[in-house]
């Protein structure tokens, strides 16, 4: 390890339209080392790695990369000091293939022209250190599953040499394999005297990677210290300010419930073989197994996204299952997503925080074709409120909330309908630990109010501390349904794997 820090930051402050972003922040990150960077959405971490990744430009401060001060004006110019990000916003060019992506900034050329055959090999080298042989360099990235699109990107930084890789919940997306490949290759890195930082808001990955931890809070640089030297309990103190509430909501005494949404032998394409499941009113029920089992493909039959669709879906007793969203969400089925992708599916992010909470129910606040401004303004105040969302303004762009803040607009906008049967796709990856909590509260007191949920995390924590029952995908098909005592890690790894496991008899 060197002795003086490879990143070495002096007083940084950054401040937005009057908001304190980060204010006077040192801090320093050593070669060789994985160091964990945590805090709450709108703590700063993202503001801090942009300025260190030359995305942003600091209000004051200095900063030095290998002993020598840098000013970036460009991210090209931080690529070029060997400063390389992974942002958890994909950088990627959907309609271009793999290896255009791979190598955009600077493809190999022969004689002034882009040398494709260069190019492929290249990407098939890194993709091989990453595992990913199976991801054809020719594939357009549109084509690829958002895990997949994520190797990819973790596949583009690596091509660039990094001597400080940055990380921004890279392993959000990722299968388990995958979240696998990228702990091994960041232990290659340290050993190649690579300097990391990690961003993350799952403490069992920050405590299984990181050297070194940061903690965060309200702009400010809170704390430093050595892994291990803190209990869990303690830096999630340090993120938050406060003493931590149970992570999860207490469960109500178990009950058998009428079904309210059931779904029988469910079919589409190659991707739902039979899928059958039921959701009664007030309760929470989990969709787990490992990513990619059919989970994604289940909620948009549902939500009447997929066209094709064979098999019985029933919802308060209205047969059929729905012919699109506007369907879905109307009377009587009353039904809602939360989709994968906030940024991508769920958000316009141009359009200001009102506009995205009114996007699915502007016919609740307009008299024939024209809006009521007085109920419009009573309905986003609301909905702000209910769930607790910073906001400035809700006329500012939903761009300018972080992530936390832009998932509860999501969640909000949805809620906004009234609706009866709630889908929730993976609602809290990549979001802080208090707002996460919040989300768990809600979820509950929803349950509570007799909504219906089915509810897909690709955390298994979640699953156990949330669920009242778990039913578990493989391959298109339910092949368990876990209440009780048998919610635990064990039987949900084992039947994701579908090892002694039975699928559930189908719903009549």
């Amino acid at each position: 390890m060197s002795a003086q820090p490879f990143l070495q930051l002096a007083g940084i402050s950054k401040h937005f339209a009057g908001t304190r972003a980060l204010e006077n922040v040192d801090f320093a990150c050593e070669r060789g080392t994985i160091h964990g960077v945590l805090g709450e959405n709108g703590a700063g971490k993202s503001t801090l790695i942009k300025i260190i990744a030359g995305v942003l430009k600091p209000d004051s401060g200095s900063m030095q990369i290998d002993g020598q001060f840098v000013e970036f004006s460009r991210p090209s110019e931080a690529n070029a000091a060997g400063v390389v990000c992974i942002f958890q916003e994909l950088s990627l060019v959907p309609d271009l293939t793999v290896a255009d992506n791979i190598c955009l900034a600077t493809p190999p050329r022969r004689l002034g022209m882009i040398d494709r055959r260069a190019q492929r090999e290249f990407a098939e080298a890194v993709l091989a250190r990453i595992k990913c042989e199976d991801v054809d360099p020719n594939t357009l990235v549109r084509d690829l599953s958002l895990s997949r699109r994520q190797m990819v990107e973790i596949a583009k930084a690596l091509g660039k040499s990094p001597r400080l890789l940055i990380l921004d919940e890279a392993t959000s997306a990722l299968t388990r394999n995958d979240v696998e490949t990228v702990y091994e290759l960041l232990a290659d890195l340290r050993q190649e005297n690579v300097a990391s930082l990690f961003i993350s808001h799952r403490m069992n990955e920050v405590e299984r990677l990181c050297d070194t931890l940061s903690v965060f809070r309200n702009g400010r640089h809170v704390e430093t210290f050595a892994k291990g030297s803190r209990t869990d309990r303690d830096v999630v103190r340090l993120m938050i300010g406060r003493e931590v509430d149970a992570q999860f909501p207490p469960k109500p005494a178990a009950m058998a419930r009428p079904p309210h949404l059931s779904v029988g032998n469910l079919v589409w394409e190659n991707r739902l073989k039979g899928a059958t499941l039921s959701v009664g009113k007030g309760e929470i029920v989990g969709l787990g197994g490992l990513d990619g089992q059919g989970q994604k493909e289940l909620m948009l039959a549902l939500f009447g996204v997929l066209r094709g669709v064979e098999g019985r879906v029933d919802v308060g007793g209205v047969g059929g299952a729905p012919s699109s969203p506007a369907t879905a969400k109307r009377d009587p089925r009353r039904i809602c997503l939360v989709p994968e992708d906030r940024k991508t599916e769920g958000l316009m992010l141009p359009m200001s925080i009102a506009d995205n909470l009114l996007a699915a129910s502007y016919s609740r606040v307009s008299v024939g074709p024209f809006i009521n401004p007085g109920q419009e303004r009573k309905a986003v105040d609301a909905a702000i409120a209910k769930l607790q969302i910073k906001v400035g303004s809700p006329q500012d762009a939903v761009a300018t909330l972080s992530g936390g803040n832009q998932q509860k607009v999501v969640i909000a906008k949805w809620l906004m309908t009234d609706p009866e049967v709630i889908l929730l796709n993976d609602p809290t990856r990549g979001i802080d630990v208090g707002t996460k909590q919040e989300i768990y509260r809600l979820m509950r007191q929803l349950a509570d109010e007799g909504r219906a949920i089915l509810f897909y995390s690709t955390d298994y924590a979640e699953l156990i501390g949330c669920c009242d029952r778990v039913a578990i995908m493989y391959d298109g098909a339910i092949v368990a349904d876990l209440t009780g005592a048998d919610i635990n890690e064990e039987a949900i790894v084992g039947a994701s794997l579908n090892i002694g496991t039975r699928a559930p008899e189908a719903v009549s």
